[in-house]
């Protein structure tokens, strides 16, 4: 008897299962029809409406042919160097003419009185027209370094060999430009620097690298290329040191380089 009667319910719930699965089947079928007869009763400019995000509105940036963006921070006009100091703190000793910021050799680097993370940075610059005597690391030597830790190589590279991976527009001894778009010697050129900091945990470990996109004279020649740590001449890069937002450095490698219209956007 006992198992007539186990046999009884579980026949039941088998029957309820069956009965609920056959009605979730309808009920589906019988919504996706309704959909498809709304569907059928929007037009199709109707219908695009269902996709439209309108919200957030992206703020409007002015931007002239030839000048800042309206949203950017100008670090360097012509004018001063006054959002600058030396890399031992205090004022920032390098020559300013016509326009042009020149490195004093042996006064050493520069950095940003201000700190950044992730930003659009862009300027120029001029490796000295006098070669002679000099090649490979000793031509037009400098470097740009993201939140003072993560360089892009500035040198002249142009008909000028060295290893690649230390040569101008490379992530130095890290990445290879894609291509050599250098300018002779003495001529002006660009670098439009796309940077995204690296993040770490609360307890100091990586959570996610540095990433660097560079245009050199309006050629990409770094894409989102992954920072593997911080810049090294000898021995290998790493991420043991967590930090936050640090200014940006340019560096005195005892060469006569200038920068000019230098400008940056946080992100």
């Amino acid at each position: 008897m006992k198992n007539q009667q186990t046999y009884d319910l579980q026949s039941r719930a088998y029957a309820l299962a069956l009965c609920l699965l056959v009605c979730g089947s309808l009920l589906a079928f019988d919504s996706a029809a309704q959909e498809d007869a709304s569907k059928e009763a929007l037009t199709p400019e109707q219908q695009s409406t269902k996709t439209e995000v309108w919200e957030p509105v992206p703020p409007l940036v002015s931007v002239p042919e030839t000048g800042v963006p309206s949203d950017a921070i100008v670090l360097f006009d012509g004018a001063d160097l006054d959002a600058w100091e030396s890399e031992e703190g205090g004022p920032a000793e390098w020559h300013v003419e016509e326009d042009v910021m020149t490195v004093n050799r042996g006064a050493g680097g520069i950095r940003t009185r201000q700190d950044f993370c992730d930003v659009q940075l862009y300027l120029e610059w001029r490796a000295p027209a006098d070669i002679d005597g000099m090649e490979g690391q000793d031509r037009g030597n400098s470097g740009v370094f993201l939140q003072e830790r993560y360089e892009v190589q500035v040198l002249d590279s142009y008909d000028n060999p060295t290893y690649p991976n230390g040569q101008a527009a490379s992530i130095y001894k890290q990445h290879i430009p894609l291509v050599n778009a250098s300018r002779p010697p003495g001529e002006w050129q660009s670098y439009n620097i796309l940077y995204t900091a690296p993040r770490f945990d609360d307890e100091g470990a990586l959570e996610s690298p540095a990433y660097i996109t560079v245009l050199h004279n309006g050629v990409v020649v770094q894409h989102h290329a992954e920072v593997q740590g911080t810049t090294e001449w000898i021995g290998e890069p790493n991420y043991e040191e967590a930090h936050g937002c640090a200014p940006i450095y340019l560096q005195d490698h005892d060469a006569d380089v200038s920068f000019r219209n230098v400008w940056v956007r946080e992100l």
